[in-house]
């Protein structure tokens, strides 16, 4: 099995992390192909960056569906242009912040969302409502520290985020946490053994779904919401990237 794994935004050495986090959980036999887009933000935070990368993203989904892989993880918990991508997309596509949420559900009967800045909250509010866990969902909160403070040794990103994560079990009587942002991906096992409640990189969980999917023999359903694109012609910049 061959999974396409994209960090939609340009930042490599996140990547890597993001590509290390899903080839620890990844069944013997499943080759994982991790890349970034050629254009676009050097992390997303925010609806302005989130929607320029997306045409990035769609690329390389399109790219690998022309090289035959069997399914696709979009590794940023805005989950930017997934449903956009599953137009393009026969094989499965699966995103994080989705596939964290559904896992949550199966292991704690209620979870807190971690995430890097509070002007990330609105946006992860949204798609907890949008995929049904509102319920289960105790809390979107925010360690308040850029997405790159990750990538950056001694910058205290890794301190905010253990603090956060003590005060949603303290006031929110969470049963779960989930890590808000793919950046924090290489965290979950030690956090978990830290404070003694599952803890849950969307990443992985993503990788774990999509096995799943591939070998129950699905791909995306191409009647209805996910039809493929119509053929048109684009102009401009966006010329080369016209339904065909």
């Amino acid at each position: 099995m061959r999974v396409n794994l994209v960090n939609p935004n340009t930042t490599l050495s996140m990547t890597e992390k993001i590509a290390a986090a899903a080839r620890a959980v990844a069944a013997p036999g499943t080759e994982i192909r991790a890349v970034s887009p050629a254009m676009g933000p050097v992390s997303i935070e925010g609806r302005y960056d989130e929607a320029f990368c997306v045409p990035g993203l769609l690329e390389e989904i399109a790219k690998a569906e022309e090289l035959g892989f069997d399914g696709h993880v979009i590794a940023c918990f805005d989950d930017p242009g997934l449903e956009a991508a599953r137009e393009l997309a026969r094989a499965p596509v699966v995103g994080i912040a989705e596939a964290a949420m559904h896992l949550a559900t199966l292991v704690a009967g209620s979870f807190t969302i971690v995430t890097t800045l509070s002007r990330a909250v609105p946006t992860i509010e949204q798609l907890t409502r949008k995929y049904g866990f509102v319920r289960h969902c105790r809390k979107v909160r925010a360690a308040e520290f850029p997405v790159l403070a990750l990538e950056e040794p001694g910058s205290g990103a890794r301190d905010l985020l253990r603090a956060e994560i003590a005060r949603a079990i303290a006031e929110d009587r969470c049963e779960a946490v989930i890590l808000g942002c793919a950046g924090m991906a290489d965290l979950a096992r030690d956090l978990a053994a830290e404070f003694g409640l599952p803890v849950i990189d969307g990443v992985a969980a993503a990788t774990k779904l999509v096995e799943a999917v591939v070998g129950l023999g699905l791909r995306t359903s191409k009647i209805g919401a996910f039809a493929p694109p119509l053929p048109k012609p684009y102009t401009g910049l966006f010329a080369r990237f016209a339904p065909r």
